[in-house]
C-alpha cells in the first residue's frame, strides 16, 4: 500500500472541508502570515491530550497563539546541557524569537499522565520516556496532602499543582525571569474541565483558581 493511499480518510476529508470552507474565508490572513511571518503575543503550554485543543478552547484563528503541547503540560527546569530539550527549545523560541507577552500553562481534568502517576500505575505506554517524564512531578506531589478517600478530588489537586509546578519552572529560565521582572512578560495558569467546558484561571496573588470571566460557578461534580 502506498504512503498516499494509506493517509487517513478523516484527515483527507477534513482538509477538503478546510480548503472549501475556512481557508477561503481567511485567505488574506494566511497570505499575510506567509509573507510577514508569525507574531503571536500569547504562548499556550498545554497537554497533548486529544480532548484539550487550545485553538478550539480559545476560539483562536491562524497566527494568534504559539502552542506547545506535551504529556501533562509540564515545563522542566532550565537545564542547558548536551541533551535534547524539545519543550525548552519551544519556550526559548517563543520568548526570545517571537517576544510573546504572555505564557499560559493550561492543565485539564482527567489527565491520563497525572492519573497514572497518582495510581502508581505502569506508564501509559511501554517504553523509555513517559515514566521518566512524569517522575519530574515527584517533589510537587510529595508536598500535597491527599485525602486518600476522594480520588477525584486528589487528582484535581495534583492537576492544579502541576500547573503551579510548571509556572515555577518557567521562572528558572533566566530570560523569562528577567522579562517578568521588567514587566515585559506575564505568566498565567489555567485549568480546563473536559466534561463541562469550564475554564478556571489562576489568581497570581493567591494561587487559587477561579472561573474565567462570566463563567457561572459550577455545581458539585461539574468542575472536572
Amino acid at each position: 500500500m502506498s504512503t498516499i493511499s494509506s493517509f487517513p480518510d478523516r484527515l483527507s476529508s477534513g482538509y477538503q472541508a478546510f480548503l472549501s470552507g475556512r481557508f477561503p474565508a481567511e485567505r488574506t490572513r494566511f497570505r499575510q502570515l506567509a509573507e510577514k511571518g508569525q507574531n503571536p503575543e500569547i504562548m499556550v503550554i498545554g497537554c497533548c491530550d486529544s480532548r484539550v485543543a487550545p485553538e478550539l478552547i480559545f476560539d483562536a484563528g491562524p497566527g494568534e497563539m504559539f502552542v506547545l503541547r506535551n504529556v501533562a503540560n509540564l515545563v522542566p527546569p532550565y537545564q542547558p546541557d548536551s541533551h535534547y530539550h524539545g519543550t525548552s527549545s519551544a519556550i526559548e523560541f517563543a520568548v526570545n524569537g517571537l517576544n510573546v507577552k504572555h505564557i499560559v500553562v493550561m492543565g485539564h481534568a482527567s489527565c491520563g499522565g497525572i492519573r497514572s502517576y497518582y495510581d502508581d500505575a505502569e506508564p501509559l505506554a511501554k517504553g523509555d520516556f513517559i515514566g521518566k517524564w512524569m517522575s519530574q512531578i515527584s517533589s510537587t506531589a510529595n508536598q500535597l496532602k491527599f485525602s486518600g478517600k476522594d480520588r477525584a478530588g486528589d487528582l484535581r489537586l495534583l492537576e492544579l499543582a502541576v500547573v503551579e509546578h510548571s509556572l515555577h519552572n518557567l521562572m528558572t529560565f533566566p530570560y523569562i525571569r528577567q522579562r517578568v521582572q521588567r514587566g515585559e512578560l506575564q505568566l498565567h495558569g489555567a485549568y480546563f474541565g473536559v466534561a463541562t467546558g469550564l475554564l478556571f484561571v489562576r489568581d497570581p496573588e493567591t494561587g487559587e483558581f477561579h472561573p474565567c470571566g462570566d463563567t457561572p460557578v459550577p455545581q458539585d461534580g461539574e468542575a472536572a
